[in-house]
Protein backbone atom coordinates (compact mmCIF):
# COMPACT_ATOMS: atom_id res chain seq x y z
CA UNK A 1 0.00 0.00 0.00
CA UNK A 2 1.59 3.61 -0.53
CA UNK A 3 1.20 5.80 2.43
CA UNK A 4 3.06 9.11 0.93
CA UNK A 5 3.88 11.37 3.62
CA UNK A 6 2.41 14.97 2.64
CA UNK A 7 1.93 18.01 4.29
CA UNK A 8 -0.82 20.56 3.52
CA UNK A 9 0.47 24.55 3.63
CA UNK A 10 -1.47 27.62 2.77
CA UNK A 11 0.39 29.84 1.44
CA UNK A 12 -1.16 33.24 0.31
CA UNK A 13 -4.49 32.64 -0.81
CA UNK A 14 -3.63 28.87 -1.88
CA UNK A 15 -3.85 25.62 -0.37
CA UNK A 16 -0.94 23.51 -1.45
CA UNK A 17 0.10 19.95 -0.38
CA UNK A 18 4.26 19.61 -0.16
CA UNK A 19 6.05 16.18 -0.65
CA UNK A 20 9.34 15.66 -0.31
CA UNK A 21 10.67 13.50 -3.27
CA UNK A 22 12.61 11.26 -0.99
CA UNK A 23 9.25 10.03 -0.09
CA UNK A 24 8.09 9.31 -3.03
CA UNK A 25 7.77 5.70 -5.28
CA UNK A 26 10.65 4.98 -7.59
CA UNK A 27 10.23 6.69 -10.99
CA UNK A 28 8.12 9.40 -9.81
CA UNK A 29 10.94 11.67 -9.53
CA UNK A 30 10.14 14.03 -12.31
CA UNK A 31 7.33 15.26 -14.31
CA UNK A 32 5.08 13.27 -16.81
CA UNK A 33 3.84 9.72 -16.26
CA UNK A 34 4.41 8.18 -12.89
CA UNK A 35 4.55 10.96 -10.86
CA UNK A 36 1.52 12.47 -12.76
CA UNK A 37 -0.43 9.44 -11.88
CA UNK A 38 0.62 9.43 -8.31
CA UNK A 39 -0.65 13.44 -7.81
CA UNK A 40 -4.13 12.66 -9.83
CA UNK A 41 -4.89 9.66 -8.40
CA UNK A 42 -4.01 11.32 -4.43
CA UNK A 43 -5.76 14.67 -5.51
CA UNK A 44 -8.95 12.65 -6.88
CA UNK A 45 -8.55 14.79 -10.18
CA UNK A 46 -10.72 13.05 -12.31
CA UNK A 47 -13.65 14.16 -10.76
CA UNK A 48 -14.69 17.62 -10.76
CA UNK A 49 -15.32 17.91 -7.25
CA UNK A 50 -12.12 16.08 -6.46
CA UNK A 51 -14.59 14.30 -3.55
CA UNK A 52 -12.03 11.16 -3.31
CA UNK A 53 -8.58 12.54 -2.58
CA UNK A 54 -6.80 15.74 -1.25
CA UNK A 55 -7.45 18.13 -3.92
CA UNK A 56 -10.17 21.22 -3.06
CA UNK A 57 -11.49 21.31 -6.52
CA UNK A 58 -10.35 24.93 -7.26
CA UNK A 59 -7.64 25.98 -9.14
CA UNK A 60 -6.45 27.32 -6.30
CA UNK A 61 -6.31 24.46 -3.68
CA UNK A 62 -5.76 22.03 -6.81
CA UNK A 63 -1.89 22.28 -6.04
CA UNK A 64 1.11 20.77 -5.53
CA UNK A 65 4.64 21.28 -4.88
CA UNK A 66 7.46 18.65 -4.75
CA UNK A 67 10.85 19.63 -2.76
CA UNK A 68 14.11 18.37 -2.00
CA UNK A 69 17.25 19.65 -0.71
CA UNK A 70 19.27 21.53 -3.62
CA UNK A 71 22.95 20.59 -4.73
CA UNK A 72 23.52 24.06 -6.62
CA UNK A 73 25.93 26.42 -4.46
CA UNK A 74 23.28 29.46 -2.56
CA UNK A 75 20.47 27.68 -3.19
CA UNK A 76 18.76 25.68 -0.44
CA UNK A 77 15.33 23.76 -1.87
CA UNK A 78 14.56 23.01 -5.90
CA UNK A 79 10.98 22.38 -5.94
CA UNK A 80 8.59 21.90 -8.35
CA UNK A 81 5.20 23.27 -8.85
CA UNK A 82 2.49 21.19 -10.05
CA UNK A 83 -0.87 22.29 -11.14
CA UNK A 84 -3.35 19.30 -10.44
CA UNK A 85 -6.49 18.51 -13.42
CA UNK A 86 -9.96 19.37 -11.57
CA UNK A 87 -11.97 16.94 -13.76
CA UNK A 88 -9.64 15.98 -15.52
CA UNK A 89 -6.51 13.30 -14.64
CA UNK A 90 -3.86 15.75 -16.18
CA UNK A 91 -0.82 17.43 -14.45
CA UNK A 92 0.00 20.81 -15.86
CA UNK A 93 3.96 21.78 -14.97
CA UNK A 94 4.49 24.67 -17.38
CA UNK A 95 4.28 27.26 -14.78
CA UNK A 96 5.48 28.55 -11.09
CA UNK A 97 3.39 29.62 -7.74
CA UNK A 98 4.29 32.14 -6.47
CA UNK A 99 1.85 31.62 -3.24
CA UNK A 100 3.14 27.73 -2.87
CA UNK A 101 6.55 28.76 -2.99
CA UNK A 102 5.54 31.21 0.51
CA UNK A 103 4.06 27.55 1.66
CA UNK A 104 7.80 26.12 0.50
CA UNK A 105 9.82 28.42 2.37
CA UNK A 106 8.05 28.20 5.25
CA UNK A 107 7.95 24.07 4.95
CA UNK A 108 11.64 24.52 4.32
CA UNK A 109 12.40 25.85 7.58
CA UNK A 110 9.42 23.91 9.68
CA UNK A 111 10.89 20.77 8.03
CA UNK A 112 15.00 21.20 8.48
CA UNK A 113 15.34 21.99 4.79
CA UNK A 114 17.08 25.40 5.85
CA UNK A 115 18.40 26.23 9.09
CA UNK A 116 17.34 29.05 10.93
CA UNK A 117 19.80 31.73 11.00
CA UNK A 118 18.58 34.35 13.58
CA UNK A 119 15.94 37.18 14.11
CA UNK A 120 14.88 36.50 10.44
CA UNK A 121 15.71 33.77 8.30
CA UNK A 122 16.02 33.84 4.53
CA UNK A 123 15.55 30.49 2.30
CA UNK A 124 16.40 30.07 -1.31
CA UNK A 125 14.27 28.82 -3.48
CA UNK A 126 14.27 27.51 -7.13
CA UNK A 127 11.90 26.63 -8.97
CA UNK A 128 12.42 23.47 -11.39
CA UNK A 129 9.44 24.47 -13.58
CA UNK A 130 11.05 27.43 -14.87
CA UNK A 131 14.49 27.82 -13.58
CA UNK A 132 13.27 31.32 -11.39
CA UNK A 133 15.23 31.97 -8.11
CA UNK A 134 13.67 33.12 -4.84
CA UNK A 135 13.93 34.28 -1.76
CA UNK A 136 11.61 33.34 1.19
CA UNK A 137 12.37 35.81 4.44
CA UNK A 138 10.09 34.63 7.67
CA UNK A 139 10.89 35.69 11.02
CA UNK A 140 12.81 33.57 13.29
CA UNK A 141 12.69 35.00 16.56
CA UNK A 142 15.76 33.36 18.87
CA UNK A 143 16.22 30.92 16.34
CA UNK A 144 12.55 29.35 16.45
CA UNK A 145 10.42 28.94 13.35
CA UNK A 146 6.51 30.00 14.45
CA UNK A 147 3.88 27.76 13.48
CA UNK A 148 1.63 30.84 13.94
CA UNK A 149 1.38 34.71 13.24
CA UNK A 150 -0.28 37.65 12.13
CA UNK A 151 -0.02 38.91 8.86
CA UNK A 152 -2.78 38.95 6.56
CA UNK A 153 -3.35 39.11 2.73
CA UNK A 154 -6.28 40.19 0.43
CA UNK A 155 -8.55 37.87 -0.11
CA UNK A 156 -8.54 35.92 3.41
CA UNK A 157 -8.94 36.44 6.72
CA UNK A 158 -7.18 33.91 7.85
CA UNK A 159 -3.52 35.57 9.67
CA UNK A 160 -0.55 32.94 9.68
CA UNK A 161 2.83 33.44 9.46
CA UNK A 162 4.54 36.45 7.73
CA UNK A 163 6.63 35.84 4.42
CA UNK A 164 8.53 38.38 2.40
CA UNK A 165 8.37 36.24 -1.49
CA UNK A 166 11.24 38.22 -3.72
CA UNK A 167 11.19 37.16 -7.34
CA UNK A 168 15.18 37.66 -8.28
CA UNK A 169 15.52 38.43 -11.84
CA UNK A 170 12.60 37.72 -12.68
CA UNK A 171 12.20 38.27 -16.53
CA UNK A 172 12.69 36.24 -19.42
CA UNK A 173 12.65 32.71 -17.20
CA UNK A 174 10.41 31.20 -20.10
CA UNK A 175 10.84 33.04 -23.22
CA UNK A 176 14.29 34.79 -22.52
CA UNK A 177 12.95 38.15 -22.33
CA UNK A 178 10.95 40.36 -20.61
CA UNK A 179 8.98 41.11 -23.84
CA UNK A 180 8.99 38.31 -25.88
CA UNK A 181 8.10 39.70 -29.21
CA UNK A 182 10.15 42.97 -28.70
CA UNK A 183 6.76 44.76 -28.71
CA UNK A 184 5.40 46.66 -25.63
CA UNK A 185 1.71 46.47 -26.96
CA UNK A 186 0.36 44.48 -29.94
CA UNK A 187 -2.53 43.16 -31.38
CA UNK A 188 -3.91 39.44 -31.15
CA UNK A 189 -7.12 38.95 -32.90
CA UNK A 190 -7.69 42.27 -32.88
CA UNK A 191 -7.37 42.73 -29.42
CA UNK A 192 -4.49 44.85 -27.92
CA UNK A 193 -2.43 43.00 -25.71
CA UNK A 194 0.92 43.31 -23.65
CA UNK A 195 3.05 39.85 -23.46
CA UNK A 196 5.44 40.06 -21.00
CA UNK A 197 7.43 37.21 -19.50
CA UNK A 198 8.45 37.66 -15.51
CA UNK A 199 7.29 35.41 -12.83
CA UNK A 200 5.60 33.58 -15.46
CA UNK A 201 4.62 34.61 -19.00
CA UNK A 202 1.03 36.02 -18.95
CA UNK A 203 -0.95 38.19 -21.73
CA UNK A 204 -2.45 40.91 -20.62
CA UNK A 205 -5.27 42.76 -22.67
CA UNK A 206 -6.75 45.74 -22.50
CA UNK A 207 -10.15 45.10 -21.02
CA UNK A 208 -12.25 47.65 -22.90
CA UNK A 209 -11.76 46.07 -25.76
CA UNK A 210 -12.93 43.06 -24.72
CA UNK A 211 -15.90 45.11 -22.69
CA UNK A 212 -14.60 44.18 -19.52
CA UNK A 213 -13.44 46.82 -16.92
CA UNK A 214 -11.50 45.31 -14.57
CA UNK A 215 -13.29 46.42 -12.07
CA UNK A 216 -15.76 43.39 -11.98
CA UNK A 217 -16.82 40.72 -9.08
CA UNK A 218 -15.01 37.11 -10.35
CA UNK A 219 -18.76 36.19 -10.67
CA UNK A 220 -18.88 39.15 -13.33
CA UNK A 221 -15.47 38.63 -14.31
CA UNK A 222 -16.96 34.44 -15.30
CA UNK A 223 -18.47 36.30 -18.56
CA UNK A 224 -15.20 36.66 -20.05
CA UNK A 225 -13.27 33.90 -19.40
CA UNK A 226 -13.98 32.33 -22.80
CA UNK A 227 -12.54 35.64 -24.90
CA UNK A 228 -8.96 34.89 -22.86
CA UNK A 229 -9.09 31.26 -22.98
CA UNK A 230 -8.80 31.77 -26.71
CA UNK A 231 -6.47 34.93 -26.04
CA UNK A 232 -4.27 32.54 -23.53
CA UNK A 233 -3.80 30.15 -26.91
CA UNK A 234 -2.76 32.73 -29.23
CA UNK A 235 -0.51 34.34 -27.19
CA UNK A 236 1.19 30.88 -26.59
CA UNK A 237 1.68 30.57 -30.11
CA UNK A 238 3.05 34.23 -30.49
CA UNK A 239 5.42 33.74 -27.74
CA UNK A 240 6.91 30.34 -28.47
CA UNK A 241 5.68 28.86 -25.61
CA UNK A 242 3.44 26.42 -27.75
CA UNK A 243 3.27 24.97 -31.51
CA UNK A 244 -0.42 24.41 -33.21
CA UNK A 245 0.20 20.78 -32.31
CA UNK A 246 0.47 21.47 -28.87
CA UNK A 247 -2.40 20.14 -26.81
CA UNK A 248 -3.91 23.30 -25.54
CA UNK A 249 -2.48 24.25 -22.09
CA UNK A 250 -5.15 26.34 -19.18
CA UNK A 251 -1.75 27.05 -17.34
CA UNK A 252 0.44 29.60 -19.21
CA UNK A 253 0.35 31.97 -20.65
CA UNK A 254 -1.26 33.36 -17.63
CA UNK A 255 -4.12 35.45 -18.82
CA UNK A 256 -5.81 38.39 -17.67
CA UNK A 257 -7.18 42.59 -18.47
CA UNK A 258 -5.85 45.43 -16.93
CA UNK A 259 -7.67 49.17 -17.05
CA UNK A 260 -7.21 51.89 -15.11
CA UNK A 261 -8.07 52.54 -11.98
CA UNK A 262 -11.57 52.96 -10.55
CA UNK A 263 -13.84 52.37 -7.35
CA UNK A 264 -14.85 49.29 -6.98
CA UNK A 265 -16.31 47.00 -3.65
CA UNK A 266 -14.36 44.01 -2.72
CA UNK A 267 -15.51 40.43 -2.62
CA UNK A 268 -15.12 41.12 1.70
CA UNK A 269 -17.54 44.07 0.80
CA UNK A 270 -15.10 46.96 1.29
CA UNK A 271 -14.47 49.89 -1.13
CA UNK A 272 -11.47 50.74 -2.79
CA UNK A 273 -11.30 54.01 -4.18
CA UNK A 274 -9.48 55.06 -7.54
CA UNK A 275 -6.99 56.59 -5.57
CA UNK A 276 -5.89 53.52 -3.65
CA UNK A 277 -3.63 51.78 -6.68
CA UNK A 278 -2.41 52.03 -9.67
CA UNK A 279 -3.98 49.65 -12.22
CA UNK A 280 -7.03 47.74 -11.86
CA UNK A 281 -6.41 43.56 -13.18
CA UNK A 282 -8.78 40.56 -13.58
CA UNK A 283 -6.63 37.16 -14.17
CA UNK A 284 -7.97 33.71 -14.85
CA UNK A 285 -6.39 30.60 -13.03
CA UNK A 286 -7.17 27.77 -15.37
CA UNK A 287 -10.91 27.65 -16.48
CA UNK A 288 -12.24 30.21 -13.90
CA UNK A 289 -11.41 34.01 -12.89
CA UNK A 290 -9.00 33.91 -10.29
CA UNK A 291 -10.34 35.50 -6.71
CA UNK A 292 -7.30 37.60 -5.88
CA UNK A 293 -4.06 37.29 -8.68
CA UNK A 294 -1.88 34.82 -8.51
CA UNK A 295 1.88 36.09 -7.32
CA UNK A 296 3.46 35.68 -10.94
CA UNK A 297 0.59 37.18 -12.42
CA UNK A 298 1.08 40.13 -9.85
CA UNK A 299 4.83 39.97 -10.82
CA UNK A 300 4.22 39.87 -14.40
CA UNK A 301 2.03 42.85 -14.40
CA UNK A 302 4.16 44.75 -11.87
CA UNK A 303 7.13 44.47 -14.54
CA UNK A 304 4.63 45.49 -17.34
CA UNK A 305 4.03 48.63 -15.44
CA UNK A 306 7.45 49.75 -14.62
CA UNK A 307 8.24 49.03 -18.79
CA UNK A 308 7.38 51.87 -20.94
CA UNK A 309 5.10 50.94 -24.25
CA UNK A 310 3.49 48.59 -22.61
CA UNK A 311 -0.72 48.85 -21.91
CA UNK A 312 0.19 48.76 -18.19
CA UNK A 313 2.42 51.34 -17.95
CA UNK A 314 -0.35 53.70 -20.17
CA UNK A 315 -2.99 52.73 -17.94
CA UNK A 316 -1.30 53.05 -14.79
CA UNK A 317 -0.46 56.80 -15.27
CA UNK A 318 1.11 59.00 -12.37
CA UNK A 319 2.19 56.76 -10.06
CA UNK A 320 2.96 58.13 -6.51
CA UNK A 321 5.77 55.57 -5.80
CA UNK A 322 8.80 54.34 -8.33
CA UNK A 323 9.21 51.45 -6.36
CA UNK A 324 5.43 49.81 -5.36
CA UNK A 325 3.19 49.10 -7.84
CA UNK A 326 -0.35 48.72 -6.26
CA UNK A 327 -2.41 45.99 -7.93
CA UNK A 328 -6.28 46.53 -7.46
CA UNK A 329 -7.83 42.80 -7.62
CA UNK A 330 -11.02 41.82 -6.91
CA UNK A 331 -10.25 41.02 -3.21
CA UNK A 332 -8.49 44.05 -2.54
CA UNK A 333 -4.89 45.70 -3.29
CA UNK A 334 -1.84 43.48 -3.97
CA UNK A 335 1.42 45.98 -3.47
CA UNK A 336 4.65 44.70 -5.42
CA UNK A 337 7.42 46.21 -4.45
CA UNK A 338 10.24 46.47 -7.13
CA UNK A 339 14.18 47.09 -7.43
CA UNK A 340 15.66 48.38 -10.39
CA UNK A 341 18.60 48.82 -11.90
CA UNK A 342 20.45 52.13 -13.15
CA UNK A 343 19.39 51.06 -16.97
CA UNK A 344 15.44 50.30 -15.56
CA UNK A 345 15.88 46.56 -15.66
CA UNK A 346 13.65 45.03 -12.54
CA UNK A 347 16.08 42.94 -10.71
CA UNK A 348 13.43 42.01 -7.62
CA UNK A 349 9.68 41.95 -6.93
CA UNK A 350 8.87 41.28 -3.60
CA UNK A 351 5.12 40.02 -2.39
CA UNK A 352 4.66 39.83 1.55
CA UNK A 353 2.54 37.25 1.98
CA UNK A 354 1.06 34.79 5.19
CA UNK A 355 2.03 31.50 5.13
CA UNK A 356 0.57 28.33 7.61
CA UNK A 357 1.19 24.75 8.33
CA UNK A 358 -2.36 22.87 8.49
CA UNK A 359 -1.78 19.29 8.51
CA UNK A 360 0.59 16.70 8.18
CA UNK A 361 -0.63 13.30 6.61
CA UNK A 362 -0.01 9.88 5.03
CA UNK A 363 -2.18 9.92 2.06
CA UNK A 364 -3.55 6.56 0.66
CA UNK A 365 -3.15 6.41 -3.06
CA UNK A 366 -6.05 4.65 -4.59
CA UNK A 367 -4.66 3.88 -7.60
CA UNK A 368 -1.61 2.62 -5.99
CA UNK A 369 -2.71 0.33 -3.31
CA UNK A 370 -0.73 -2.60 -4.39
CA UNK A 371 2.73 -0.90 -4.33
CA UNK A 372 4.73 0.29 -1.36
CA UNK A 373 7.45 2.73 -0.74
Amino acid sequence: MLRLPGTLMRGGTSKCWIFDARDLPPGADRPGGRLDEVLASAFGARDPRQIDGVGGATSTTSKAAIVHPSTEDGVDVDYLFAQVGIGTPGVEWGSNCGNCATAVGLYALLNGLAVPTGPRSTVVLRNRNTGVRLSATVPTPGGTVPELGTATVPGSLATGVPVGLGFRNPAGASTGALLPTGAGTELLGGVPVTLVDAGAPAVLADAAALGATALESPEEFAAHVPALAALRRAAALRMGLATEADPVSHAVPKAGVVAAPGDYITTLGETVRMADYDVAVRMVSMHAPHPVIGLTSAVAVASAVLTPGTIPAKLAGNRPSATVVRLGTPAGVVAAEAETDASGTVRLVTLHRAARRIATAHLLVPALLQESV
